[in-house]
């Protein structure tokens, strides 16, 4: 039993009238006070026939669009124009959807922010890297969003902005035309108002391309989410826990207590001790590829490059070839023994962020609580569940081994539906 119908699917049915439209004139309603778009065309066609038709799609603008500019949110060739779509725009396209703007992202989806605001509280961060691609989900602007995670920049946005935010096992949605940030952690993600959203674009989206050598299709994909009668869930207290607030703690135990009313099996277990160390994995990885991918930028544009550009690529200099050799090594290891860590159970709850959305717009908030499934390359997907002191969302984390998306998404729309009880 489906927890939540789909809007993609009752859009591509006929049943919600000139959807792209709608989403054209909301974006230009609301994008003054949001700043979710880095480039609105202003029109768009919807297009007839396919599982996306009539489908507004916003795009993450570190992804190529050939029909608009793709300024990877730098500064130094704002209004680039590819030679051809990504991977992902060609496919959307080509399934029926319209992409209908480019959506804000940090500074080649790092750290220096944009001016994109949390439509909950326009004083808060949305997130990032992905900042305007969960504004503009969660503005209701567009039922399904792209972005893109190397460590925290989907799940934490959507966390913030109160969306389903669902990024993929790695290498399951492939890379090509996606700018990187580092090879072995990009994922691309997505940006819905339910899971059965997110399932139905996944069972559209995920393919093995000669283009990614790291492409793959999960095990078990369909066109829907169905909720497990009985999940077994383990919670666990995750790397970084210490930095996780008194009230996203709560909205956990909260959500567990729902899920073990709910019907499912809900058990504590101890981390393995292996995961620890992802948190300084994560970034070697990260600091040697990005050096390599960004060194010659930044010391081409240094008036046009951020501090946290340039601090990235220093930050990669000392390095050494084992220390980068033993963080992937342990990176496999994990990803292929997560299953055997957590055998009998679907899924892992956890957390997706510190707490709320922080105040201010300087910067995007913690990326730690998703660093090791990113790291591992895991599936995981956030659902709100309540609201914090300050009115605004909270969320869970729900995660699982590498290739089981489609166990991870029926255990999400058993939560989901468990929350809304």
């Amino acid at each position: 039993m489906t927890a939540f119908p789909s809007t993609l699917r009752r859009i591509a049915g006929g049943g919600a009238g000139d959807a792209v439209s709608a989403a054209l004139a909301e974006a230009a309603r609301l994008d003054g006070r949001l700043h979710a778009f880095a480039h609105l065309p202003g029109e768009a066609t919807a297009q007839a026939g396919g599982p996306l038709a009539g489908v507004p799609v916003a795009v993450k603008d570190i992804i190529d669009t050939a029909d608009m500019p793709t300024g990877y949110g730098s500064r130094i060739d704002p209004d680039f124009r590819p030679a051809a779509d990504a991977w992902i725009v060609e496919r959307i396209r080509r399934l029926g959807g319209t992409v209908i703007g480019k959506t804000v992202t940090t500074e080649f989806a790092w750290r220096n922010p944009g001016p994109t605001v949390n439509p909950h509280d326009e004083s808060r961060t949305p997130g990032g890297s992905s900042s305007g691609s969960a504004a503009a989900v969660a503005a209701g602007i567009v039922p399904l969003a792209i972005g893109t995670q190397t460590i925290g920049s989907v799940i934490r946005p959507a966390a913030f902005c109160g969306v389903v935010g669902f990024k993929p096992s790695f290498g399951a949605i492939p890379r090509t035309g996606v700018h990187p940030l580092a090879w072995s952690l990009d994922h691309v993600g997505l940006f819905t108002p339910s899971v059965a959203d997110a399932a139905y674009a996944l069972g559209h989206f995920a393919a093995a391309d000669p283009s990614d050598p790291h492409g793959m299709v999960p095990d078990g994909l369909g066109g829907d989410a169905s909720a497990l009668p009985a999940p077994r869930i383990a919670v666990i207290d995750p790397p970084a826990w210490d930095r996780v607030g008194p009230d996203q703690r709560a909205a956990r135990d909260r959500a567990a207590e729902a899920l073990a009313a709910a019907g499912a099996i809900v058990e504590t277990v101890k981390l393995d001790g292996a995961y620890g160390r992802t948190l300084d994995d994560i970034m070697t990885v990260l600091r040697v590829e990005a050096r390599h991918i960004f060194r010659d930028r930044v010391e081409r544009f240094p008036d046009r490059t951020s501090r946290h550009l340039q601090n990235l690529v220093n930050d990669g200099r000392g390095i050494d070839a084992e220390t980068y050799v033993g963080a992937l090594g342990r990176q496999k290891s994990l990803r292929h023994g997560m299953a055997s860590h957590f055998d009998g159970f679907d899924a892992v709850l956890t957390v997706p962020a510190t707490g709320e959305a922080p105040k201010g717009l300087d910067d995007t908030g913690d990326p730690a609580l998703c660093a090791p499934w990113t790291f591992i390359g895991a599936p995981a997907i956030t659902l709100p569940c309540v609201r914090g002191p300050n009115g605004m969302p909270l969320g869970i984390q729900l995660v699982a081994p590498w290739r089981r998306d489609a166990r991870l998404l029926a255990v999400a729309a058993f939560a989901e539906r468990a929350l809304a009880s």
